[in-house]
């Protein structure tokens, strides 16, 4: 097997690494070398790892800020002033299906309240003002599907209803394919 080219830095060790028929080594073994035995003029191996580890970077930027999203997710609802608010309208809303005319009827009683919340939260599209889902970045988005998705499993056999927040947000038809298509995932979600 051969090794990546010497002028590619050494990587760190990964906590999570990735199935050795992704390897470099493997990926090279099965280009050919020209028929009369000639080295190509350019061998782009170096430079292809060394892109690949670029993306591996990012993705990884990306997951550590999806975690840090994780564990902060919907604190506010935790500590005043949302808290004393959230012990009084979770105990009425968390079993009623979204959507429902009970469940609006919730919202509406409890506006100010989910306003502020939503004023401290990046993950709702109205903490974008007028923008709405077209002010979030894709970490937002990540993070309001999650909450979709645990929001609908408080209600034995409810799922996400991506129709309702299709007309509530404005989403467009193409972020509702890419949501429609991620949902599908997760078997529990759609």
């Amino acid at each position: 097997m051969r090794s990546p080219p010497s002028d590619v830095p050494a990587r760190p060790p990964r906590r999570f690494a990735a199935p050795a028929r992704w390897s470099a080594s493997a990926w090279s073994a099965k280009v050919s070398d020209p028929a009369d035995g000639a080295r190509p003029a350019y061998d782009s191996a170096a430079e292809t790892l060394a892109h690949i580890h670029k993306v591996r970077d990012r993705i990884e930027e990306f997951v550590v800020a999806l975690l840090t999203r994780g564990r902060v997710h919907d604190a506010s609802k935790l500590v005043p002033p949302e808290k004393p608010g959230f012990d009084a309208a979770l105990g009425e809303l968390g079993r009623i299906p979204f959507g429902s005319p009970d469940y609006e009827a919730l919202v509406a009683k409890y506006a100010p309240l989910i306003a502020l919340h939503h004023a401290n939260n990046r993950h709702h599209p109205e903490h974008h003002g007028d923008a709405g889902i077209a002010g979030m970045d894709l970490v937002d988005l990540v993070e309001m599907v999650c909450d979709w998705i645990a929001a609908a499993e408080r209600v034995p056999g409810q799922a996400v209803d991506l129709a309702y927040s299709v007309r509530a947000f404005g989403i467009s038809r193409q972020l509702e394919a890419i949501l429609a298509n991620t949902l599908a995932r997760w078997p529990t979600a759609g």
